[in-house]
């Protein structure tokens, strides 16, 4: 099997400079156009979801500085906008940005093409990537960058996918060209590099798609959009952990978590 489907090496992380570039000139629009541009239309519904796997791992705290990657409209952040001073997104796309987001006017800033992010050492309270490292070239790097800007005992929220995403060698429905999971153990092993004290690894979207199929009949809200099914969910992707495989070859892999969420600690 290719090495970047066998979950042993992470596709894109050792490019070039100008491997980069192209890959980001692909990419920039690419998760607008799926039609993700409309603010019409588009509805953000992964409040339940981040809030029990991420955000309630910082209640009562106050942050002066928010960093968040590729954070589009900033939807992600409603749920503790009261506890935001300053909020800072790094976005590609010209056509997802907020001119507010709760009471406050995001900053927006377009990424550098090397993943540098042009901020001090230390600089912010809290940085966030949720749903975003998947469409980037070289992860490590920017997990660098991420760990650099964040201050000691400040916090990082990491929302990837762990799965293939299918082969992107091929079209796939519904994704841009470019996207594909991270495997786990090579999210852990960029993460151990750095002094940070794992807060949580929640692994979660154990079957969701399937359970999605059936849901679409009796409601129109996506069915991770309620508690109650993330709760379901959190113990699922515990119970299914031991049959996680990278890229699918078999249905029945497909019974295994398929993203991770992680709440770090910059020690």
């Amino acid at each position: 099997m290719n090495p970047y489907l066998n979950g042993k090496s992470l596709y894109g992380d050792d490019f070039t400079i100008d491997e980069i570039e192209n890959w980001y000139n692909q990419e920039k629009e690419a998760y607008a156009n799926l039609g993700n541009k409309n603010t019409e239309t588009y509805w953000y519904g992964y409040h339940a979801l981040n809030k029990l796997h991420g955000f309630n791992y910082l209640k009562g705290k106050h942050f002066n500085n928010v960093l968040g990657l590729g954070a589009a409209w900033g939807h992600e952040f409603e749920v503790i906008i009261d506890q935001i001073n300053n909020l800072y997104i790094i976005e590609p796309s010209d056509q997802l940005r907020s001119e507010r987001v709760g009471n406050i006017k995001p900053v927006y800033i377009a990424p550098a093409i090397s993943g540098t992010i042009n901020y001090p050492d230390n600089y912010f309270d809290l940085v966030t990537s949720l749903g975003t490292l998947h469409h980037i070239p070289n992860i490590s790097y920017v997990i660098a960058e991420l760990y650099r800007v964040t201050k000691k005992d400040g916090y990082i929220l990491i929302r990837e996918p762990i799965i293939s995403m299918g082969d992107w060698t091929k079209p796939r429905p519904g994704l841009t060209i470019h996207e594909r999971g991270i495997p786990l153990n090579i999210f852990r092993d960029i993460l151990a590099k750095y002094p940070l004290q794992i807060i949580n690894e929640g692994l979660c979207f154990t079957m969701t798609a399937f359970f999605q199929r059936i849901w679409i009949n009796l409601s129109n809200s996506p069915i991770y959009t309620f508690k109650s099914y993330i709760l379901l969910d959190k113990w699922l992707s515990k119970l299914f952990y031991w049959n996680l495989q990278y890229h699918a070859t078999h249905k029945l892999h497909r019974v295994a978590p398929q993203s991770v969420f992680y709440v770090l600690k910059k020690l």
